[in-house]
């Protein structure tokens, strides 16, 4: 009962965070943030209601065994004492040691009277420490749900629960996209209740942004397509000939082609000429990783046809609007360029603990070294922006973590046969996963709430897919 429950909670999660303007609000995160800790909640309960001996505990839950795990934890753990380490208060002689630009400032900033209490005052490595506080529980909630999905059976050894999961990740792809070629090309050009009838240029679906929407298509469209050929696995006669495996096919099948080319039109129309790219780049991957070695083919045609017909029937609607933006490239890439620098200025300024997560805007008017209209907001590169936040140290850690489980990750998925599903489910979410960290060098992704979830679902589902007929009690996410 607590697993259908968490299920549930999953499934509206998936659902809500892309709905609610990509959770980027402060009541939109904050209830996704209630939901994972309703999650965390019931799974506690679970474990400690069960009150199962210690060695089947241990058969249960393996990974905590294995020595890398504990190094995997220890990583997380001390990324997230470091941001809170950015908020408390440090004695001003420690301050100037550990980040002399922060006590500069501080000191800049700060009014001293006669009283001899006020001469010797205590600073935050954070500039804006309560916006690290509200950094600090996005990134608490997420590093928490993901060690949850490690450790949650049905995601690793229930294959309907996993699908049920994918399933609506796909379904919400196709509304998102739906919604928001409806409202682009009928004239309507609004997000939910806000009217943009005088900014909207391409399609956004329920994000503010097109590039975010083209970020979470990046995740969304590689899974469909390691769903759909998880699929074809079990069609029989899958060493036929075309027709013969064109004419097998079930109308679930065809179901999930036709969503995964009509969110390719979504992406195509959101008119995000990185989002495009990575596109691309996700189908080359895919021509290479999907081809059948039964049949010695170099390149999957599959996934070349899937391109090639959303490609035709965007053409045919008319892709003038996004062929013309990749002709502004040179001047948006001038301002990004400029704002990296300055960033990067940043990071020289705090290079080992940073100036505190979630303090960029408020940091970057300083380095600002070029006219611009309005604020700028984010360092269009999630990385370099995340680096002058939580410094080298940080940012280091994170690097490590990530290697770490794309090493897992890709393991693991070559000890799969082509004859299993799971092989290019894992794939497919790979292919996800590195489409969005592509897409976020030159944009801000992995800040939105709903891109960071999905984000954190991927890399879960990844590294929970293991063989058929192995014992799970043996399977730790660092084989």
């Amino acid at each position: 009962m607590i697993n259908l429950i968490i299920k549930l909670i999953l499934i509206f999660l998936i659902i809500f965070s892309p709905l609610a303007f990509g959770s980027f609000e402060l009541w939109a995160f904050s209830l996704m943030e209630l939901g994972i800790l309703l999650i965390l909640i019931l799974w506690t309960l679970q474990t400690l209601l069960l009150r199962t001996p210690n060695s089947e505990w241990k058969n249960n839950y393996p990974a905590i065994q294995n020595p890398q795990f504990a190094i995997v934890a220890v990583l997380l753990c001390s990324f997230l004492l470091l941001v809170l380490f950015q908020t408390v208060p440090l004695p001003s002689g420690i301050l100037k040691v550990l980040s002399p630009k922060t006590y500069e400032l501080w000191n800049s900033l700060s009014v001293f009277d006669s009283q001899p209490s006020t001469l010797h005052p205590k600073f935050q490595i954070s500039f804006v420490p309560f916006l690290t506080q509200v950094e600090f529980f996005k990134w608490f909630s997420l590093m928490g749900l993901f060690i949850l999905l490690l450790f949650w059976k049905p995601l690793g050894e229930d294959d309907k629960t996993r699908r049920q999961l994918i399933m609506t990740i796909m379904m919400m792809g196709v509304v998102e996209t739906l919604y928001g070629i409806y409202e682009f090309f009928s004239g309507h050009r609004h997000v939910l209740y806000l009217d943009f009838s005088d900014s909207l240029s391409s399609v956004t679906g329920t994000f503010i942004n097109r590039n975010q929407l083209a970020g979470y298509l990046s995740m969304v469209i590689p899974l469909s397509i390691g769903f759909l050929f998880s699929r074809e696995v079990w069609q029989r006669g899958r060493s036929l000939g075309w027709r013969h495996q064109l004419t097998s096919l079930d109308g679930k099948t065809f179901l999930i082609g036709f969503s995964v080319i009509v969110m390719i039109l979504g992406l195509l129309f959101s008119a995000s000429r990185m989002g495009i790219v990575s596109l691309l780049l996700s189908f080359s991957l895919f021509s290479l990783l999907f081809r059948s070695h039964e049949k010695g083919q170099t390149f999957s045609k599959t996934s070349i046809l899937i391109l090639g017909l959303a490609i035709l029937w965007a053409a045919w609607i008319g892709l003038d609007a996004v062929v013309s933006r990749f002709f502004t490239t040179t001047e948006d890439l001038k301002t990004r360029w400029n704002i990296w620098v300055d960033t990067f200025q940043i990071l020289k300024d705090f290079p080992l603990l940073g100036s505190g997560l979630g303090t960029f805007l408020q940091i970057f008017p300083m380095y600002r070294s070029f006219h611009t209209r309005g604020l700028v907001t984010h360092a269009e590169n999630d990385f370099l922006q995340l680096a002058s936040e939580v410094g080298i140290l940080g940012i280091g850690l994170l690097i490590v973590l990530i290697l770490y489980f794309f090493v897992r990750a890709v393991t693991r998925i070559r000890s799969l046969s082509y004859k299993e599903p799971e092989r290019y489910l894992g794939m497919g979410g790979v292919v996800g996963i590195l489409a969005l960290m592509f897409h976020s060098l030159v944009e801000r992704n992995i800040q939105m709430p709903a891109n960071a979830f999905l984000y954190v679902i991927l890399w879960a589902i990844v590294l929970n897919i293991s063989p058929k007929g192995v014992d799970k009690t043996k399977i730790s996410i660092t084989q």
